[in-house]
């Protein structure tokens, strides 16, 4: 099995930045690519970012381009969220996914693991 954990949600101001980070365990050799989706309240599973195993190859939804991050040193099974420029929209509760396959997907059924969540609230 995979455990997925996440870390540094939390409160800021619009504008502000949080730094998020997603650590695999357990049967690791299994994981290749990872990625963040976030559910607001009363909404369905969204797309945020994602990256290959290498780290060579991102994506992220039109939504946070430019103001978002995500990296990954190649081959480790530790993903890193900068989120920079945040907006009162970004209020949500981010979830850290990997997939067994190595190919970027923004669909959450196609993700294997998921982590438990962090929250992250935007606001003054």
């Amino acid at each position: 099995q995979v455990q997925l954990v996440e870390s540094g949600g939390g409160l800021v101001q619009p504008g502000g930045s949080l730094r998020l980070s997603c650590a695999a365990s357990g049967h690791t050799d299994s994981i290749y690519a990872m990625g963040w989706f976030r559910q607001a309240p009363g909404k369905d599973h969204e797309f945020v970012t994602a990256i290959t195993r290498s780290g060579g190859t991102t994506s992220y939804a039109d939504s946070v381009k430019g103001r978002f991050t995500i990296s990954r040193a190649s081959g480790e099974n530790t993903v890193y969220f900068q989120m920079d420029s945040l907006k009162v929209e970004d209020t949500a509760v981010y979830y850290c996914a990997a997939r067994r396959v190595n190919m970027i997907s923004s669909r959450p059924s196609a993700y294997d693991y998921w982590g438990q969540g962090t929250q992250v609230t935007v606001s003054s």
